[in-house]
């Protein structure tokens, strides 16, 4: 009987070993087609079917880190670590994951394991060595930081003794100043993928460093009953998607103002050509352009996702420098007749917070890992009430209920947001109080999604929806300046 009992169950094992084998083969092909949403559920399956297989949670691992999920990412592959420690895998997709959080120590540590174990392993070693030298250099950083203050790089430059050259045929600032012919000459250029001088780039950066730094952390503007604002999302390099948006809904004037919600840069390939394009207009229609910081607007991801390797590879360290610093004085949100609140990521990690803590926030600086300016840039909605740990491993998820008290403690009607990618370009949630916009369409060329803007009309408030899709760009792949170690760790 017992015998009996025993085959039985260990028949059932089988089984259930089979079942989630074929759920996992079938993420896999998921995971081929670039569908990760798909492959996460049924790697989800696999493991509710056998949740003590290593593999199935590295798998899931990996289409974590395609989707961004970098918290969920860590969490996955610190438990297949936990089911078999000798499982190599694991510490690459865990050194992965840190690695995107921006955690270089943890991701060296694991590393370093993964080289003792496979010493001849060259790829092994590459990337051990890479995380050293980011390790090393954040140290230096750090050390030099608490040295002395530091002095900005507008400090060392001498922008007039810089010559252009006769041969240079491009687009030139009219004495000093950005006008709308210069505007118009220089997104053809870059159209033709030219270079603009680097006069040209230090003036616009320098002037635009100026004029935001007078602007305060949360910006407030009135639209009259017969005035419209357009709100984009992130445009994350995308260029000639960018050029889109103006072609289909005209470029931006004193009588056509727009927002750009941030992540303006990284991944894709031409974010030079996005954030000089953005700045230029910031200067030629100050009043009626608005740009608000995202999570990529930092130093930490431009170093991970390819706006610094961008900057260096076209001009030079010391102009990353400058862009850093730059958009450490963007403004963080932005409120809308009192009604309507913009910010990049989203709500708050604690209840209470208000719009006069956010006139408050020190935005001139690298966003620390909690607290508000944390929150703006980091945080996602989610459908269930209350708050949950974050799926990026950055912040919070916020629910309805703390979205509906937010708006209600703070007279306030929706939030408008971005950081996430949406199918349709944009998405409505927490009753209508909620409110993504994503301008990116077939993000990174593999996504499928279409982008959006929305139109906001001062007599009503009532979002207009507005989709699009991508356009043909040159074949320069996405991500082709971003650290060598973010490129190979996510295949």
């Amino acid at each position: 009987m017992a015998y009996g009992s025993e085959y039985g169950s260990e028949k059932k094992m089988a089984e259930g070993g089979n079942d989630a084998e074929l759920l996992k083969e079938k993420a896999n092909k998921y995971f081929k087609e670039k569908d990760y949403e798909n492959a996460i559920k049924y790697y989800s399956e696999a493991l509710e079917v056998n949740p003590t297989n290593a593999v199935y949670y590295s798998n899931r691992s990996l289409a974590y880190l395609r989707t961004e999920c970098y918290g969920y990412a860590l969490a996955d592959a610190t438990k297949a670590l936990e089911i078999d420690k000798n499982y190599i895998k694991g510490y690459y997709r865990r050194a992965t994951s840190n690695m995107a959080l921006g955690k270089f120590k943890a991701a060296l540590k694991d590393y370093d394991t993964v080289v003792k174990v496979r010493p001849n392993d060259k790829d092994a070693k590459m990337k051990y060595q890479e995380c050293n030298k980011i390790v090393k250099q954040k140290a230096f950083e750090r050390a030099i930081a608490s040295d002395e203050i530091k002095k900005s790089v507008v400090d060392s430059l001498d922008i007039e003794s810089m010559t252009i050259e006769d041969d240079y045929d491009g687009p030139k600032l009219e004495d000093g100043k950005v006008t709308e012919t210069f505007m118009k000459d220089m997104m053809d250029w870059f159209k033709d993928q030219k270079k603009l001088h680097r006069k040209c780039a230090y003036q616009i950066l320098v002037q635009v460093k100026d004029l935001l730094s007078k602007l305060p952390s949360l910006v407030e503007i009135t639209l009259k009953e017969t005035e419209k604002i357009t709100i984009c999302g992130d445009t994350h390099g995308q260029y000639y998607d960018l050029l889109n948006i103006f072609k289909l809904n005209g470029l931006p004037s004193e009588t056509n103002p727009y927002l750009f919600n941030g992540d303006f840069v990284d991944r894709g390939s031409f974010s030079l050509e996005v954030i000089l394009t953005l700045f230029g207009f910031k200067l030629l229609h100050p009043d009626n352009f608005f740009l608000l910081r995202g999570n990529h607007e930092t130093d930490n991801m431009n170093q991970m996702y390819g706006f610094e390797g961008e900057v260096k590879a076209k001009y030079t360290a010391q102009m990353f420098q400058l862009f850093s610093e730059v958009f450490q004085w963007l403004p963080l949100a932005q409120c809308i007749n009192s009604k309507v609140l913009v910010m990049h990521g989203g709500l708050f990690s604690e209840d209470g917070v208000t719009l006069e803590d956010l006139r408050k926030v020190e935005r001139n600086r690298q966003p620390p890992d909690s607290g508000p300016m944390c929150d703006l840039l980091w945080s996602d909605p989610q459908p269930q009430n209350g708050r949950s740990v974050s799926k990026r491993g950055v912040s919070c998820q916020f629910g309805p209920d703390v979205t509906e008290r937010f708006l209600e403690q703070n007279k306030l009607d929706f939030i408008v947001r971005s950081h996430e990618v949406k199918t349709e370009g944009y998405e409505v949630t927490h009753s209508g109080k909620c409110i993504t916009v994503f301008s990116a369409p077939n993000y990174c060329d593999q996504m499928g999604n279409k982008g959006a803007y929305i139109h906001l009309r001062g007599s009503d408030l009532k979002p207009e929806f507005h989709q699009f899709t991508a356009v043909p760009h040159p074949n320069v792949k996405p991500m082709a300046y971003a650290n060598s170690l973010m490129q190979m760790g996510m295949m």
